[in-house]
């Protein structure tokens, strides 16, 4: 078995018996003030001499004294004991008013005219010397690593397969929608289920590679496929495409909303069942127990409640004068 280095024979005794022996100069005082014999701490110092290949004390004209080693060990021992300190200690409080932390948040862009601006706001007023970097969620993203490696500090989603060994958190629902142009022909036809699967469709690329949409999977389910035909990695980008061509879009109610106010956008209902948008938070167990992230997972959590009250009932009063959807 190879023998201890010098080093790894350092311990937190150790150190206490060498920060206590270059203050109180004395072999005596030191074995009293740590309620050691004096035998014990004789043969502390002489192991840490071995150990330092230093005297550290040599007797003076009035007791013991520091060799000019033993004063810069003071110093190191010190250190070295507030270390051991601090990593003992339970982690400081986070002060949000106070804090210059800067926060990762991964994201999807659609989220953008409801839930982003809120989150920022909510950190400006109770962490304004925080920051906050939003990270796109593009296929090339593996959001999985950013949150081991601690790039990320959380994650917002609402694809259907979660990863099993990241936390979650569920935030809000909320119902798929169609969303085109004002001036589509459908609009006075009414949608049909036949129209919206032959209709040629804009979508948003996957987050990840291999993961796919909710709409996709729920279609599938029920042996049914939508024509894809463009895809779009940016969702501030969708009104401007439904406003100059004859896609539709399927998307979430808030954003459809939110996009209806400013562009001339009309929004039907989907003409099959679909399941709701599950909005979720996800994080990694490194960050599980940090009093920052909880904070602004907190943040997060709060401002979804907020969205939700905010958000007006169903869709009634923003969908089209449009015929009944035949469901055929």
């Amino acid at each position: 078995m190879n023998k201890p280095s010098l080093v790894e024979q350092l311990d937190a005794y150790l150190l206490r018996v060498l920060h206590t022996l270059l203050t109180e100069r004395s072999v005596t005082r030191t074995a009293i003030r740590l309620g050691q014999s004096q035998p014990a701490i004789s043969n502390t110092l002489k192991r840490l001499r071995d150990i330092t290949g230093d005297a550290i004390l040599v007797r003076g004209k009035n007791g013991m004294t520091a060799t000019a080693r033993g004063e810069e060990l003071l110093k190191l021992a010190a250190e070295g004991l507030q270390i051991l300190e601090q990593i003992a200690s339970p982690a400081p409080a986070f002060v949000p008013a106070s804090s210059q932390r800067v926060f990762h948040l991964g994201a999807p862009d659609y989220l953008s005219p409801s839930l982003i601006p809120l989150v920022m706001e909510k950190i400006r007023i109770q962490a304004p010397q925080a920051g906050l970097v939003v990270h796109a969620l593009t296929a090339g993203f593996d959001y999985a690593a950013a949150l081991e490696l601690g790039e990320l500090d959380c994650v917002i989603g609402n694809w259907p397969e979660q990863l099993p060994h990241l936390h979650l958190a569920p935030l809000f629902d909320d119902e798929l929608v169609c969303m085109l142009n004002r001036q589509h022909p459908v609009i006075n036809k009414g949608l049909s289920l036949r129209y919206y699967l032959d209709m040629p469709h804009l979508a948003p690329t996957p987050y990840m590679a291999g993961h796919r949409s909710i709409i996709d999977v729920a279609l599938e389910a029920q042996g049914l496929k939508r024509h894809i035909q463009m895809t779009v990695p940016y969702f501030g980008m969708v009104p401007y495409i439904l406003s100059r061509t004859d896609l539709i879009f399927t998307t979430s109610r808030s954003f459809a909303i939110a996009c209806a106010k400013d562009w001339p956008l009309a929004i039907l209902p989907v003409p099959v069942h679909m399941p709701k948008m599950q909005f979720f938070m996800l994080w990694h167990q490194r960050a599980h127990a940090a009093a920052d992230v909880q904070w602004l997972r907190g943040i997060i959590a709060e401002t979804s409640t907020q969205v939700l009250a905010s958000a007006p009932n169903g869709i009634a009063g923003v969908v089209t004068d449009a015929h009944a959807p035949p469901h055929c």
